[in-house]
């Protein structure tokens, strides 16, 4: 998925939850097709950087979505767009993924598992709450 932005100012959210940094950007993707009418489609780019000082390994997510229209769904799985970042202390992790809501405005957020690779303590680590909306909605 590409991450393009239309023309406005992004909003970025900012967490740090046990030395890992988390930073969200949304796109909405006016010229991405849908499954079908009535549908809006949504871009995220998230950032993880380990500000730790061991390494680390994402091993699962867990998001909360909501639709103002269709209300709360939740999603989990192992790692991130098919795979699980190991990321050494100082390193940044991209990745883009997508949404599709069934109204003009919902929101996102969640948290990542990880693994800290010295002794395999597991930790959790907060994803911003992140507003998506239309263009037209921030009028």
């Amino acid at each position: 998925m590409v991450f393009k932005k239309e023309n406005r100012t992004l909003i970025m959210q900012i967490a740090i939850t046990n030395d890992v940094k988390i930073v969200v950007e949304t796109a909405y993707q006016s010229e991405r097709p849908t499954t079908s009418e009535g549908k809006y489609a949504f871009a995220y780019r998230i950032s993880i950087v380990n500000q730790g000082e061991h390494t680390i390994k994402l091993l699962r997510r867990h998001w909360h979505i909501v639709d103002s229209l269709d209300g709360k769904s939740e999603v989990e799985g192992e790692g991130v767009v098919g795979v699980q970042p190991l990321l050494e202390p100082g390193e940044k992790h991209q990745y883009v993924s997508g949404c599709i809501l069934g109204s003009t405005m919902g929101k996102m957020y969640g948290t990542y598992l990880m693994e800290r690779q010295f002794d395999g303590k597991l930790f959790e680590v907060q994803i911003p709450e992140f507003v998506l909306t239309v263009p037209f909605m921030d009028n």
